[in-house]
């Protein structure tokens, strides 16, 4: 049986023709059978099963998940809705986007799963730098892992121009470490949001990221 409905990506192809509040309200009643509820559904039964593996992992769905309303504040884009669902699997939830876990969106545009750090402080940066150093064939092993290759084209994330001092020899050895973001994503199709097996398909990513994710975390404490 599938997590969601076709509705679920129906209602935001129409909400991306009405994304205005009056549409909204009047279709709350769809959005909360449709989107919200299995929505929810399925991020606590994706909590259990990532917990199984990381204890450290308690939180509730919505600690998880991210509101569809969009922060317009700064944006010349002034349509308050998001167009997909999303959620973040980690010990410390939505508030904290440096905790190493599983992201996802979903939506009728794509379904996406991001892993790692994206956005290390500047304290954990360093650390993350001074592991790599330390530790560089630790760290290509898990990013060169073939569960991880399979699924993932590599390490992305922006890069600063400068390096203080002690990291500027390594970058010819490991160009990584001039990233200040350590993330992972893979975009899948649509169809996946109504497929029977999409909890399969999350957790086969979230393992395949696991060691990258472990690793991350290890080198920020």
């Amino acid at each position: 049986m599938a997590w969601f409905t076709n509705d679920f990506n129906a209602f935001f192809k129409d909400l991306a023709k009405n994304n205005n509040k009056e549409w909204f309200d009047a279709n709350r009643k769809r959005y909360e059978a449709s989107v919200k509820k299995p929505f929810e559904d399925f991020v606590a039964e994706a909590i259990k099963q990532v917990a199984r593996h990381d204890k450290n992992v308690r939180i509730e769905p919505k600690e998880a998940i991210f509101r569809i309303n969009k922060d317009i504040r700064f944006s010349k884009d002034k349509t308050p809705y998001k167009l997909n669902k999303s959620a973040i699997i980690s010990a410390a939830g939505r508030k904290d986007h440096s905790t190493p876990g599983i992201y996802f969106e979903l939506g009728p545009e794509s379904v996406k799963f991001y892993g790692g750090a994206y956005e290390p402080d500047k304290e954990q940066l360093e650390k993350i730098r001074t592991a790599i150093l330390r530790d560089p064939k630790g760290f290509r092993k898990t990013i060169e892992d073939k569960a991880f290759t399979a699924l993932f084209a590599g390490v992305s994330g922006e890069k600063n121009k400068v390096l203080p001092a002690e990291f500027k020899g390594a970058v010819a050895k490991e160009p990584l470490i001039a990233n200040k973001q350590f993330y992972v994503a893979a975009e899948r199709p649509t169809k996946l949001v109504a497929d029977p097996k999409l909890m399969e398909h999350l957790m086969e990513h979230y393992l395949a990221m696991r060691p990258f994710n472990m690793w991350l975390a290890s080198a920020m404490k």
